[in-house]
Parts: structure tokens; sequence; C-alpha cells
């Protein structure tokens, strides 16, 4: 496969670095591989306990496991969309990023759903659910809509990555694997016109297919919620509120990633300010968005005043309750990112990286908000119940386990990036050269800091 010199010398940069590990990189290993061994701790002893180490009980019967699972499945879709759309628009700037996001599709994807299971009491019966599962259920419909989102995510990620495998299968490395490896994935392609028709047709096709399997399979989980007859989930909003949190969320997370690597890898070349502040003025619109459904649901919950939607209100808006976290979730996890992202003077890469992390654990939040104080609201009253069996608080073991998700998404992005180049490295006709884009940013710059002096000597002149 015959590459040209931009190719060439990106492919040399990147395999230098995949070939080998830093010290700081194997300290990193290291905190990831406690971390997940802290995990497998707290599934050994709930598996031998059972569910009475956990906080859930008769009446609160999920947990932060479902706030992750939620959470996860969500910037999953936020991958999928911001790919999808990036690459059937053919935006320039999206090719240093593009990867990233389709890795975090389905690294998210493979992640979420293990919340699920670890939330069953009876994993010896999962098989039940495809032998009698009832296609009425809504969770049938999840379980058919992701597991057929996660197949097209991995078969988008693939055909994306095979003009890079092709390159490596055709690079010099020490190591017999990778050639093996690169020789078999790449799939005999040489790089030929006739090849590359037929890949981007193929590019186009999944691009079309996962953006609205992408909208199906989140509206899916949100009806799970919305058609429960419980106050604060049946709701006809859920869905496009669901949707837009979800591409908030995951948006926030692809800002995060990209600062992560570029830092790590040195990637300053590739990933340039010039993306920080488009995806960052796409995570100020969602944010704006978000917070217009956030506003919504919440008004005409209060306005009905119906008897429980009105008790999950007072929870939220009491202090002694879930105050402070509600304002954290709706209020200024929102109203943070869109005054840093819309006003020039705070606008940098570490400030859209640090509102999008708060953005993130805000939504990471809001998921948990949905579910607890809804479950602590009985439909009945009860009488002479212990506060454990109402009130919920997660114990230790489901911490360790949502810090060993974490740290598992951590590990697979990692392990990932060894394996195939972060950005992609053979370019297309189509594509634009990522120092170009960043020589136009420069000198836009300096067209306006030229005007700007102009008119600060003309202020001098006309004060004279």
């Amino acid at each position: 496969m015959i590459l040209d010199n931009k190719s060439t010398r990106a492919l040399n940069f990147f395999t230098a670095q995949m070939v080998k590990i830093s010290r700081a990189g194997m300290i990193q290993l290291a905190v990831l591989a406690l971390l997940l061994l802290g995990g497998l701790y707290a599934l050994i002893i709930q598996i031998v306990d059972g569910h009475i180490v956990t906080g859930m009980r008769d009446n609160v019967v999920w947990g932060i496991y479902i706030a992750n699972f939620i959470f996860f499945i969500g910037i999953s879709y936020a991958g999928a969309l911001i790919s999808g759309i990036l690459h059937l628009l053919r935006v320039p700037w999206r090719v240093p990023i593009i990867r990233i996001a389709e890795i975090i599709t389905v690294i998210s994807t493979l992640i979420g759903p293990a919340y699920i299971l670890l939330c069953m009491g009876r994993l010896d019966r999962i098989h039940h659910l495809p032998l009698y599962g009832r296609i009425q259920s809504p969770i049938v419909w999840d379980v058919l809509a992701i597991t057929t989102y996660l197949i097209g995510s991995i078969i988008f990620l693939y055909l994306a990555s095979i003009r890079d495998l092709a390159a490596l299968r055709d690079f010099d490395f020490k190591s017999g694997w990778r050639k093996k490896v690169y020789k078999f994935m790449a799939i005999g392609f040489n790089n030929t016109p006739k090849q590359n028709r037929y890949l981007n047709q193929g590019l186009d096709i999944m691009s079309a297919i996962i953006i609205p399997l992408a909208i199906l399979v989140h509206s899916v989980l949100a009806w799970i919620f919305g058609m429960t007859l419980r106050p604060g989930w049946h709701s006809t909003i859920f869905a496009p509120y669901f949707v837009v949190a979800a591409v908030f969320s995951g948006t926030g997370v692809l800002i995060m990633a990209m600062w992560a690597f570029r830092k790590y890898y040195h990637l300053e070349s590739y990933i340039t300010k010039i993306h920080f502040n488009y995806l960052g003025t796409i995570l100020m619109i969602l944010g704006a968005l978000y917070g217009y459904f956030t506003f919504s649901e919440y008004l005409t919950s209060w306005y009905g005043s119906e008897k429980w939607d009105m008790e999950v209100l007072y929870k939220l808006f009491d202090p002694n309750e879930y105050w402070g976290w509600f304002f954290f979730a709706a209020i200024l996890g929102v109203i943070l990112p869109v005054i840093v992202i819309l006003v020039p003077k705070f606008r940098n890469i570490n400030s859209i990286t640090a509102v999008s992390a708060v953005a993130v654990f805000a939504l990471w939040v809001k998921r948990y908000l949905i579910i607890i104080p809804t479950l602590e609201t009985p439909l009945l009253p009860l009488q002479d119940m212990r506060s454990e069996y109402i009130r919920y608080e997660a114990t230790y073991v489901e911490w360790l386990l949502t810090i060993a998700g974490v740290a598992l998404f951590c590990l697979l992005f990692f392990l990932f990036s060894k394996f195939l180049p972060i950005v992609p490295v053979v370019h297309v006709k189509e594509g634009k050269n990522y120092a170009e884009l960043r020589k136009v940013s420069m000198k836009e710059k300096v067209k306006k800091a030229l005007r700007q002096r102009e008119q600060e000597e003309a202020l001098k002149i006309e004060e004279l």
C-alpha cells in the first residue's frame, strides 16, 4: 500500500508510540489494574453474599448500577451521532477526532449493559430473556436495540479503520503477532480506486444507519421509564430529554478524551484549539437545549400539582434531601459550561475541558436523581418500616464496581491506542490537513489583533 509523505510521517509518529509504554503510562496502568482488582473483589462479595451487600432493597430496587448503565449507554450515543453526522457532512476538521468518538461508542456500549447484570439477582436465569421475553415489554425492546446498535457500531469503527490497518500491515514491526493480526483485519485492502469507492459507500451507509439507530435506542431506554406509572417518570418528554442529555454528556466525554490523548501523545499538531472550540460550541448549544428540557419537565410537574409528583419535587428542592445535588446537576452543570464557552475571555482548551468534566459529572448525578427519589416515593403510604428499606445509600461494593467501570473504560481506551493510531493516519482526498486548519486559525487571530490595534491607535489619535 503506497502512502503519501504526510501519511508516512503520521504512521511513523504513531507506531513509535504504539510499541512502547512510558514510565508514566506504566504507573497509570498499575493504578487502573488496582481499581479493577477492587471491582473484582466487590463483585465476588456480591456474588457470594447476594444483594444484601448493596443499598438496594424491596422498595428501592434500582441504585447507582442503573445510573451507570444509563450514563455509559448515553455517552456511547453521542460518539455515534457526532462521528456519523460529521462523516456524512464531510466536515473537514472531523478527521482527528472521529476515531476517538467511534471508540467511545464501542467501549461504552460494552461496559454499560454489564451494570444491568450486576443489578439482577438471578443471573442463572438470564437465558430466559431471549427464550420467554415478551415483545410487549420495553426491556425486551432495549435488549434488541442495544445489541443491534453494538453490532452496527463495531462495523462502523472497523470500516473506518481499514485504511490504517492496511498501512500497519505493511509497516516493519519487530513483533510478528502484530503483522499477522493487521494482515487478517486489513482483508486485502490496497487503497485502489475501486476499493476506496466501495469503502466510502459502506461508510456512508453505516453512518446513515447509525444516526437514527442511536436516537431510537436511547428513546427506547427512556420509554422504560416513561411508560412506568411512577412519579417523575411517566412523561411524554422523556425520550427527547434522554437523547439530548446523552449527546450533551457524550460530547463532554469526547472533549475530555481529546484533551487526555493530546497531552499524553503530544498531538498538538493534530488536535488543535479549533477542535476544542467547535466541540465546545456544540456542548454549549446542547447545554442550553438540555436546560430548556429540564425547565419544561419540572415546570409542568410543579404546575400540575399532582400529589405523587409533588412529593418527588419536594425531595429535590428540600435542603435536607437532594437540593444540593439537584442544584449542581440541573443548574450549575448547565449554566457553567454555557457561560465559559460563550464568553471568549474564558474560552480556551483547559477551560473547555474543565467545564466538560463538570457537565459529565452533573449528567451522572442527574441520572441518579431520576432514579432514586422516585423509588423512595412509594405509591402507598408505608408505616412501621425501617428507614434503610425506604432510603437508599450506595455501599462500598457499589462504589467499587462503579469506579471499576470507569477504570475499565480508561484501560480499554489506552489499549486500543496501542493497537491502532488514535488519529487516522491515511489521508483521503476529501480530507484536509490539520496543520492547515491551524494556520488558518492563526491568520484569523493575527488579523483580529491587527484590527484591534488599529482601532486603539485611531482612538488615541482622536483623543489627541
